[in-house]
C-alpha cells in the first residue's frame, strides 16, 4: 500500500503531522505489519523508484502556479522534492519511516524545505480545505481503504483546488507490466468517477507508461485522474 527513522542534514522541525489522526478501521490490516512490510521494502531496494518525479506529475502539475500542496503516501519524496523546487509549499506523509528519513536527505541535497511527516493515511485526516493541490501516487489501497481515502482527499481540497491521482490500472495485472498483482488494488476509470463524483473531471483516463527496471522492459498501464473542486475565484 504506501510507500518515514529521523532523516540527518537539513533543519530539524516537529514532524508531528497536522491533521486528525483516527482509529484504523477494522477493514485494514495492521498499522505494525503494513509498516513493517514497506520498510524491508525500501531498505531492501533504497533506489528502486529513482529520486525523480513521476511523468505525469511533471506533465500535469508542471504548468501550474505554486500553492499548498499535500502528498500522500509520498514514499521515499520523488515528488514532493520536486513540488517544493517548483516552489510549493508541500506537506507530505507516509507510513514508512525508512522512506520519510531517504525523503528528508533527498530534500536537504536538493536544498528544499518540505514538512515530511510518518503518519498513517488510513489513520489520518488532513486539515479541511488546506491544500491547492493534493497528489496521489500509486496509492493502491482495497476497495474500503480507497473510498475512505479518496474522500479524506477530497475534503482537503480547497475551492478551486486540483486532485492529481496516478495508479496502476486494472488491465495491468494482463496486459502490462510490474504493478500489484491482485485486482482488490487497481482502478480503473469508473471506480475514479464514482470515487471524485464531487469533482469536475479534467482528465479520467488508462495512459501507458514506459518500463526498463529488474529485468523488465515495456509498458505499464495506468489510469490517470485530474480533477478540480469549483469554488475558487
Amino acid at each position: 500500500m504506501s510507500r518515514g527513522l529521523e532523516g540527518t542534514g537539513g533543519p530539524r522541525v516537529d514532524h508531528r503531522p497536522t491533521g486528525t489522526m483516527r482509529a484504523v478501521p477494522p477493514s485494514s490490516s495492521s498499522q505494525a505489519g503494513r509498516r513493517s512490510l514497506w520498510n524491508e521494502r525500501y531498505r531492501s531496494e533504497p533506489s528502486r523508484y529513482g529520486d525523480e518525479a513521476n511523468q505525469f506529475v511533471l506533465e500535469v502539475i508542471g504548468p501550474l502556479a505554486a500553492g499548498r500542496a499535500l502528498d500522500v503516501a509520498c514514499g521515499q519524496g520523488r515528488n514532493a522534492v520536486w513540488l517544493a523546487r517548483r516552489g510549493h509549499r508541500v506537506t507530505a506523509i507516509d507510513l514508512s519511516d525508512v522512506a520519510i528519513a531517504h525523503a528528508r536527505r533527498l530534500a536537504a541535497a536538493r536544498g528544499v524545505d518540505v514538512d515530511f511527516s510518518v503518519a498513517d493515511f488510513l489513520a489520518w485526516d488532513p486539515p479541511a480545505e488546506g491544500y491547492d493541490l493534493v497528489l496521489l501516487s500509486y496509492l493502491q489501497l482495497p476497495p474500503g481503504d480507497r473510498v475512505m481515502v479518496h474522500r479524506r482527499a477530497v475534503a482537503a481540497l480547497a475551492p478551486g483546488g486540483l486532485l492529481l491521482l496516478i495508479a496502476h490500472h486494472r488491465d495491468n495485472i494482463d496486459h502490462g507490466l510490474g504493478g500489484p498483482q491482485n485486482h482488490t488494488v487497481l482502478y480503473d476509470e469508473e471506480m475514479l468517477a464514482e470515487d471524485f463524483a464531487g469533482l469536475e473531471v479534467e482528465r479520467n483516463e488508462r495512459v501507458l507508461r514506459q518500463v526498463d527496471r529488474d529485468g523488465l522492459k515495456g509498458e505499464a498501464i495506468d489510469v490517470l485522474f485530474v480533477g478540480l473542486l469549483r469554488g475558487g475565484d
